[in-house]
């Protein structure tokens, strides 16, 4: 087709649940709108979409996936986006491109999860979301009571827009409550029928229903309403669109995205009542120049405008950037400006994607989402703009990471190559993270699931060549003193010649100054010189880096040098270094020492159903209970915890929840372990030395 306008755009994400036919339904579009000439099947492993190693050995989506269709003159971007939870920053990323969604449900009576949660954050954020309840085809599917699910949990937002003709416990067609008229599906398409005689009833129902929900939409609408009791079709749909597009009414349809049954249906609803880009809200922003707030709409003769919502490394064509353009047009060979580096970058190749395929194109309007290559300081969530007209948009609002794990390499002398391809992998995936833990020295991954963290591990090999572990991470403990005690340190070596001479006396108690370490010099009459003083502080400030118990770093340790010995001939530094050391190892271990685990408070959020677990599941963990409030429906705890008993809390949260739950945690402090934990931590030290 010729030059795209904005206004015939739709962007959509298709969401939901995992496993419950989005990556199909995204097939059956792009082949109603004959962007493809066979209808791939994600169990063949042939679909668009699904085209990554561990996707096709796994079964699920990994990562979001774009491609394009044109369908009665306009064209329809889709993002088919993961729906298992370890995904969730891909969820994120495809939001903020497109705008509006389609949520895949499965015909099975029930509100999934995965569908809960993706409806909840649309409502929350007035996306504008459309339903369509997939898998009629299947045995023991139940289409009624799955749109009845939907409406026992979210009332009125849920508008019928169809009625069910059900043949021999099928769904075979429906009946467009708004206009009355009947269809049969058929292969790929629908014929009219006769309306069936027992649905007059229930379309009458539900067209009052819809009515009501369309003059609610506005006061001209709802007067017509209150006077007279009705609207015209023309209103009811004009009424449908307003609500869709703030994000309060959700339409819902069904079908079969393998058996190509009711997509065209939805494909028609996209078109017609999907609200267009410029018919969306305003997007906010920042104006660069003063710092002032922008409100951003949709409009190609406004000066360039885009964010990166992802970032792919192609074999073929290198780093891509994929973008959705906001305002005015992106071409090739232009310069644009990173409002997020504030660096120049010069856009070589425009391509619109498919999949694993890209095609190049002249340009991209306001609305339309592409990607460009060989930007050389352009990453996720940077805003490309106009030279002149710089604007920055907000970032985009990934998920913090909840799990970690340590990771290394499976081959001696490759942990470099390990380090720079997590790296690498990083651009690609903003919710996970790769550092050095400067406490235990270990190279650890934090990201959202263990799913996540093994799928990195893969990639790392098949992109890389290179083979990393996953283990647990080790906890950074630390030792203290808990009483004052004082001891004396002697070196004296004599091997012939100068020998080496020193000796300390010197006070050791808790209570450091900055909570770490604190030295204090009370020597008086010379009894240690001047210039072996410093050397003194070196020797503790070296000894402390290894505890007496199990070798963790010794913390809030507050030390006074008070007396000590030396010889003219025979003291040297290195000797009242030495003499402190011992000094410090006799002195500690009569002082009572004990080992601190890092503390941290915690913010649990789950259905209030599920409270009583979670306070249960918290005392197992040597957990304290701080408090909890209704935040938005749903039940906020706060606790604090060790985090020795968090590693794997993420994963339990999952279960406990059935994905419901979600947390976020901060470190707080340090305290004193347990005598019984105290054990088993110092047998692990010496077994690990």
């Amino acid at each position: 087709m010729g030059k795209i306008l904005s206004e015939n755009i739709r962007n959509i994400a298709i969401i939901g649940h995992s496993g419950e036919g989005k990556t199909s339904l995204a097939e059956a579009l792009l082949f109603n709108g004959k962007s493809i000439d066979r209808l791939g099947k994600t169990t063949d492993k042939n679909t668009v979409m699904d085209f990554d190693e561990q996707e096709l050995a796994r079964g699920i989506s990994i990562s979001l996936a774009c491609a394009n269709t044109t369908w009665q003159g306009v064209k329809i971007n889709i993002i088919d986006v993961p729906g298992f939870y370890d995904f969730d920053g891909e969820f994120q990323s495809a939001i903020r491109a497109v705008g509006s969604a389609v949520l895949v449900a499965d015909a099975n009576g029930q509100v999934s999860v995965g569908a809960e949660k993706a409806i909840d954050y649309c409502l929350k954020n007035h996306v504008p979301l459309m339903i369509f309840i997939n898998g009629i085809d299947k045995e023991n599917a139940n289409y009624v009571a799955t749109v009845q699910a939907f409406h026992d949990k979210y009332g009125k937002k849920i508008a019928t827009m169809h009625t069910p003709i059900i043949r021999d416990g099928k769904m075979k067609g429906y009946v467009s409550v708004i206009s009355g008229k009947a269809y049969e599906f058929t292969q790929g398409g629908r014929n009219e029928i006769a309306v069936p005689a027992d649905k007059k009833d229930e379309i009458e129902s539900l067209k009052f229903e819809l009515t009501e929900a369309a003059a609610e939409t506005s006061e001209e609408y709802l007067d017509k309403y209150l006077d007279g009791g009705w609207l015209s079709n023309d209103e009811i749909i004009i009424g449908i669109k307003r609500g869709l597009a703030a994000g309060d009414t959700i339409p819902v349809m069904g079908g079969s995205a393998t058996q190509n049954l009711g997509v065209i249906n939805l494909m028609n609803e996209i078109v017609e009542i999907l609200p267009s880009l410029k018919e969306r809200k305003a997007i906010e922003a920042i104006n660069l120049a003063d710092g002032s707030d922008l409100e951003v709409v949709c409009a190609e003769n406004a000066p360039f405008s885009a964010q990166v919502f992802k970032t792919v490394a192609d074999p073929f064509v290198g780093k891509l950037n994929m973008v959705r353009v906001f305002t005015g047009t992106l071409k090739s060979g232009m310069t644009v400006y990173n409002a997020t580096t504030g660096e120049k970058e010069r856009i070589n190749t425009v391509y619109i994607c498919k999949g694993k395929k890209q095609e190049v194109v002249d340009e991209l309007v306001a609305g339309d989402i592409g990607a460009v290559n060989k930007l050389n300081n352009t990453n996720t969530g940077d805003t490309l703009c106009d030279e002149v007209a710089r604007i920055k948009f907000s970032a985009i609002p990934f998920p913090k990471p909840v799990l970690t794990m340590a990771i290394s390499a499976a081959k001696s002398g490759e942990e470099d190559k390990v380090f720079q391809g997590l790296n690498r992998l990083a651009e690609e995936d903003l919710t996970f993270i790769v550092e050095k833990d400067k406490e235990t020295n270990q190279t650890v991954i934090r990201g959202q699931g263990e799913t996540q963290l093994d799928i990195i591990c893969k990639r790392l090999k098949s992109k890389f060549g290179v083979e990393a572990v996953l283990g647990e991470p080790r906890i950074a403990f630390r030792e203290t003193i808990t009483i004052p005690t004082e001891a004396e340190g002697k070196h004296k070596k004599q091997t012939g010649g100068a020998g080496q001479f020193g000796v300390v006396n010197i006070k050791f108690e808790p209570g450091a100054a900055d909570g770490m370490f604190e030295f204090v010099d009370a020597v008086v009459g010379g009894a240690v010189p001047r210039q072996f003083i410093p050397a003194v502080e070196k020797g503790l400030r070296e000894a402390i880096l290894e505890g007496v118990l199990a070798g963790y770093p010794m913390v809030n340790l507050k030390c006074t040098l008070f007396d000590g010995k030396y010889h003219p001939v025979d003291s040297k530094e290195v000797a009242f270094v030495s003499a402190a050391k011992l000094a410090y190892e006799d002195a500690c271990k009569r002082a009572r020492p004990v080992i601190l685990e890092p503390v941290y408070s915690f913010k649990i959020t789950v259905p209030d159903a599920y409270t009583g677990d979670i306070l249960g599941d918290m005392n197992k963990r040597r957990g304290r209970i701080l408090g909890m409030e209704m935040v938005d429906g749903l039940q906020e705890i706060s606790a604090e915890a060790p985090l020795a008993e968090m590693l794997k809390y993420a994963t339990d949260l999952r279960s406990m929840t059935q994905g419901r739950g979600k947390y976020e945690g901060e470190f707080m402090c340090y305290e004193e372990v347990p005598f019984s934990a105290q054990e088993k931590i110092i047998a692990d030290a010496k077994k690990n030395a």
